[in-house]
């Protein structure tokens, strides 16, 4: 019975440590950055899930425009064919693969929007007008929810790293996550070339 009573006073006293040690709070902070990540993902979902309603209606009308149809259809299978979870949201290199084709389709779907203007009748299709807002509107969304996620793992990383939590990560083998990245970072941090020289003086 003594015995009984050393291993539940020794259950409590490690309980009581890993609670005070930021064990607990890097745990429910790793699981709230993986919620956020279930939105980014449900995001994106519902990006894909527009796209093919929309090639269709600018197909009806855009007929000359399969270069740039074909770009965003392929964009769409390569993003895809990544298999993405909570899991593998903290392997950095599928985080960069993941979001470089998001990007791509992101780009894809650009050019598709900027090509229907030279159509004055796809632009006045209702169909093509409520497809075009839904994208605006779950982009807005995208940036949303990649805020949330980027924020939730600020919050985790920054435990992770502070002592003496740092000292329980390394213990139970916790690392910082990934996060976002600016895909052209040294392009945006270097400073852009003014030339006032006007030319064909």
């Amino acid at each position: 019975m003594a015995r009984m009573w050393k291993k539940l006073l020794l259950v409590f006293t490690l309980a009581a440590s890993l609670s005070g040690c930021g064990y607990n709070a890097m745990q429910s902070q790793d699981e709230a950055a993986n919620a956020a990540w279930s939105e980014v993902l449900n995001q994106y979902q519902r990006r894909a899930d527009l796209i093919p309603n929309l090639v269709k209606t600018v197909q009806g009308y855009a007929t000359h425009e399969k270069d740039v149809l074909t770009q965003v259809t392929e964009a769409r299978a390569r993003v895809g064919s990544i298999q993405m979870d909570a899991a593998s949201a903290t392997d950095e290199n599928k985080l960069k693969q993941f979001t470089a084709a998001q990007n791509q389709l992101g780009s894809a779907l650009s050019r598709l929007l900027v090509v229907s203007e030279n159509y004055p009748q796809l632009k006045a299709d209702q169909s093509f007008r409520d497809l075009q807002a839904q994208l605006e509107g779950t982009e807005n969304r995208i940036a949303l929810a990649r805020k949330r996620y980027i924020d939730a793992v600020q919050v985790y990383n920054v435990t992770v790293r502070s002592f003496p939590n740092n000292l329980t990560a390394m213990m139970f083998s916790l690392k910082t996550r990934p996060n976002f990245t600016v895909e052209n970072e040294k392009a945006i941090s270097a400073p852009p070339q003014v030339n006032f020289d006007q030319q064909g003086k």
